[in-house]
């Protein structure tokens, strides 16, 4: 029994099509390079967002419009994971990805929570199989109960450590039986609002603890998934501990982590850290870190997670130019990790939605393509690091100098000739190509 009655399967039209419920852009099997455009992009629906968010916010009860909300518990489990797979057909997205307690709800034991989850994972591994609609990733949910007020691996309470361990034991056990192709470590709560109570050494060796007994427990049940980490700079907590790219990257280093984990970089995050989506992207990628993406966009006047569905062209394209450059994704994709607007709130609003981000990434996808096959980029920046390929800079590359030869060589030269950098002049190709492509 359909529960998007009014909504058939979505399919490509063109760019010339007035049809709503329609792509654009996005044509999975169209070939950009050595790829389908599918196998490019790998995108996933959001459990979470999609299907329990109620567009409740701090000032007012939820908006949103659902067949399944006249359910409850067990049944109004069931009955989303009904809803999901039927979306997931509908829009022809190969993945999807869920918090633990997104598909099942809580019981008053961990062994009973358990129990419920286990019963939905068996659902869900059911219609996996009738529509071959995959898992991209997992997590555990550890940060919405109350037990997490303090944090879950930096919690000041071993007990709260355990229950979070438990949980995360499970979330791999259940990745495995249903062929996940990464697993995300969160840390919602996993930092701090003041440092006056704060052991933050302690904290943070626990943390790794946590991580390293994640990675023997993958290893030792055969879980063979990449393990991610998404970093957030705060909201929860004032400052959480994996706050960007950088600073998890330092954290994996530091640990000893760094072979194991790989990091999902979520767009509204990288803004929230004072940095531009590509940046993160870029960081991640030549560092070789670069796992996933949950593809959505803040709002630069709004100081929190909006977490908007990607409409920005300039955004999915430098997204996709770092992915390509990176050889394009393993095991990662681009997961929907966005809500619609607490306005639009009928159930046909999430395809819109999920529409709307689906072309503008393949449209990000086609413009990128372009602008490293006409190596635009790459020849400019040829050019403006000319001078370590020759000469002095060659040395500096090589290692072949050292503070007294540098000011033996410069000490009597009288004028130093710099480059344009041109900044006006590539965002007017990057215009060309956005609109021409």
């Amino acid at each position: 029994m359909s529960i998007f009655k009014t909504v058939g399967p979505i399919h490509y039209e063109g760019s010339q099509s007035d049809n709503p419920l329609a792509f654009k852009h996005y044509n999975p099997d169209e070939t950009v390079g050595d790829r389908k455009m599918k196998d490019h992009l790998r995108f996933a629906v959001a459990y979470w967002h999609t299907f329990t968010g109620d567009g409740s916010d701090p000032f007012g009860r939820g908006t949103m419009r659902r067949p399944w909300d006249r359910y409850s518990g067990m049944d109004l489990a069931k009955k989303r994971v009904e809803a999901a797979f039927e979306f997931f057909e509908k829009l022809g997205v190969p993945f999807f990805c869920f918090h633990d307690r997104d598909i099942a709800p809580e019981g008053d034991t961990l062994r009973e929570t358990n129990r419920n989850l286990d019963e939905i994972v068996d659902m869900i591994q059911s219609f996996m199989k009738t529509t071959g609609v995959r898992l991209l990733w997992n997590t555990a949910q550890l940060f919405h109960h109350p037990r997490y007020v303090h944090g879950a691996a930096t919690a000041g309470n071993a007990d709260v450590f355990a229950y979070a361990a438990a949980q995360v034991k499970k979330g791999l056990e259940t990745a495995k039986e249903l062929g996940g192709e990464n697993y995300v470590f969160w840390g919602g709560r996993e930092g701090y609002d003041t440092l006056l109570n704060t052991d933050m050494a302690l904290e943070l060796d626990n943390l790794a603890r946590f991580y390293h007994m994640a990675v023997d427990y993958a290893k030792e049940i055969g879980f063979d998934g990449q393990l991610l980490i998404e970093p957030k700079p705060q909201e929860p907590t004032k400052h959480q501990y994996d706050y960007d790219v950088a600073n998890t990257h330092a954290f994996l280093q530091k640990y000893d982590l760094l072979d194991h984990f790989k990091i999902n970089i979520e767009a509204n995050h990288a803004t929230l850290a004072g940095h531009e989506f590509q940046h993160e992207l870029r960081y991640a990628r030549i560092h070789d870190l670069l796992g996933s993406v949950d593809a959505n966009q803040g709002d630069t006047l709004v100081g929190w997670d909006t977490d908007e569905f990607p409409t920005n062209l300039y955004s999915t394209t430098l997204a996709m130019y770092e992915i390509l450059k990176m050889g394009g994704f393993r095991s990662g994709g681009l997961n929907f990790d966005a809500k619609v607007r607490r306005g639009s709130f009928e159930p046909e609003d999430l395809f819109y939605a999920h529409i709307a981000g689906m072309d503008s990434f393949a449209r990000g996808l086609k413009v990128a393509y372009r602008l490293i096959e006409d190596r635009v980029l790459d020849r400019f920046m040829e050019e403006k690091y000319n001078s370590f390929t020759q000469g002095i800079g060659r040395d500096i590359r090589s290692g072949q100098t050292d503070l007294k030869e540098l000011e033996a060589y410069i000490l009597d030269k009288k004028e130093i000739q710099s480059r344009s950098g041109r900044q006006e002049y590539l965002h007017s190709v990057l215009n060309q190509y956005l609109l021409n492509v």
